[in-house]
């Protein structure tokens, strides 16, 4: 009996678009969810400090201040939204996405290409006039919708083979780093001295830590109910069950690279499965509490960079060229 073989081989150009497209696509997301909880949480007089906040999620302030950037809301505001130049804004991310999906247009389904071009058109149409108060909320509203409209999309119509296994190594590991950087800098603008502070911000803006990673109220299903700045590093970085935390991210990345190397006899996974494992072992060697108090932010810095190996290990083992912009030429992937 004949039919479609599943074993046909995949480009390497084509699995990093995948990779990439996904990538762009979840930083699109999380830098809305970030711009939407930063204007409701900033604290009045501070507002130049809550939004510096995010150059420093994205350790962009050098390369801001070389543009002529100056640090107050208004300027963050239009470097994330309006500049194109910017590689992590939103119309750059979502330019991009665009340019690896058309070249992926043999694989991807129509319904993920025309919403993706649907997308892009509103994104490129943000105006200045959208950056300020309601207007801002609601146009972070849309963009969230966007992104979560392609999620569905893909979910429904892209075919389970090895792209989509690519396909879903860059969206899990980009939005486990985007989680690093979440609760890094959150947590030094947040952890407070005095003990009255420290609870005001545990019942504020402690909340806007879970809302901007989308976990508010899954959080509040298994938190106690006088919940401590612990319980909430402890949430984002090893519960099992939350789409958005490490521990799940990098457990689902476990998997679909076990895919790739038990049905598609890809075997160049070794080294990226041991990163992480030694991602694994470093989430679960300590409390939250000690990281806490041993220094967060290193530790924190250490799985960024542990991410960035594990997508390096990919790209070295899978990509014609591990670097930042999809390879110009075609080469097949094969057992290494």
């Amino acid at each position: 009996m004949s039919g479609i073989s599943k074993d046909t081989v995949l480009l390497a150009r084509y699995a990093e678009g995948l990779f990439w497209m996904a990538r762009y696509i979840e930083r699109v997301e999380n830098l809305a969810r970030l711009i939407d909880v930063t204007q409701t949480f900033e604290s009045p007089g501070r507002e130049d400090e809550a939004w510096s906040a995010l150059l420093r999620i994205n350790a962009d302030e050098e390369r801001f201040l070389a543009a002529g950037g100056t640090l107050d809301p208004e300027g963050i505001k239009r470097f994330y939204l309006l500049d194109r130049s910017n590689h992590t804004s939103v119309p750059a991310s979502i330019e991009a996405a665009r340019t690896n999906a058309r070249t992926l247009r043999p694989l991807i389904s129509t319904e993920m290409w025309m919403q993706m071009n649907v997308f892009h058109r509103d994104v490129m149409a943000i105006s200045a006039d959208e950056l300020t108060g309601d207007h801002l909320t609601r146009l972070c509203a849309r963009l969230k919708e966007g992104m979560q409209a392609h999620t569905g999309i893909t979910e429904g119509t892209f075919f389970r083979d090895q792209g989509w296994n690519f396909y879903m190594l860059g969206r899990l590991i980009e939005r486990a780093d985007q989680t690093t950087r979440l609760l890094d800098i959150k947590y030094h603008l947040l952890h407070l001295q005095g003990i009255e502070e420290r609870r005001l911000a545990e019942l504020t803006q402690w909340g806007g830590v879970l809302r901007a990673a989308a976990g508010y109220h899954a959080f509040r299903r298994v938190a106690p109910a006088g919940f401590e700045a612990a319980d909430v590093v402890t949430f984002l970085l090893s519960d099992r069950s939350f789409p958005r935390s490490i521990t799940l991210c990098v457990s689902q990345v476990e998997w679909h690279l076990m895919q790739l190397r038990s049905r598609y006899n890809l075997r160049g996974t070794v080294a990226a499965l041991e990163r992480i494992e030694e991602v694994r072992a470093a989430l679960s060697s300590n409390s939250a509490n000690q990281l806490i108090e041993s220094g967060l932010h290193d530790f924190l810095d250490c799985l960024q960079r542990d991410l960035n190996l594990l997508a390096g290990e990919i790209g070295y083992a899978f990509f014609r060229d591990w670097r930042p912009e999809p390879p110009s030429q075609k080469q097949s992937l094969g057992a290494s």
